[in-house]
């Protein structure tokens, strides 16, 4: 069984997060762990070294959602996510597919899950340039710099409210 682990030394806030990819193996004195690889972000290079390295098989989306779990920037995605992302991309700028491959997508993509209003706010980044999202978070930064302060009154005009 692979997973993931957080090897960031204990420095200030600013340090640069460490993960492994380890592997549990029995030993003559139980259980033990072997690093398969080390990592700051899970991608395809360090998923060959803990492949070359493991004693046995395991599944890369698992070791992906363990890193996940831990909050590791993870750069590698299913041949799914990568088409479902250029699929909305493409959706987002406009072009869409011919009726009957829409008919089959929304057929084989039915399900119960409600989409949560803040999901669907964020899908309008998937496949938006850096540039785009660069731009905007300056436009924030200036809207915040903008908001004026309000700051309370050192006087009410309401009487102090307490208890007998």
């Amino acid at each position: 069984m692979a997973y993931v682990v957080d090897r960031t030394p204990r420095a200030g806030p600013g340090a640069a997060r460490r993960f492994e990819v380890r592997e549990s193996v029995a030993g003559p004195n139980g259980p033990r762990a072997r690093t398969l690889a080390t990592f700051t972000v899970l991608d395809e290079v360090a998923l060959a070294k803990a492949r070359a390295r493991a004693l046995r098989p395991f599944h890369e989306s698992d070791v992906a959602s363990s890193a996940r779990r831990l909050g590791a920037p993870v750069a590698v995605e299913t041949p799914a996510e990568r088409h479902a992302r250029a699929l909305l991309a493409e959706l987002r700028a406009g072009r869409r597919p011919p009726p009957v491959l829409a008919a089959l997508l929304r057929d084989a993509l039915a399900t119960d899950l409600e989409v949560d209003d803040n999901v669907e706010a964020a899908a309008e980044w998937i496949g938006a340039s850096d540039q785009r999202r660069g731009d905007t978070l300056v436009d924030l930064l200036e809207l915040a710099d903008v908001i004026p302060l309000r700051r309370r009154p050192e006087a009410t005009a309401f009487p102090r409210i307490s208890s007998r």
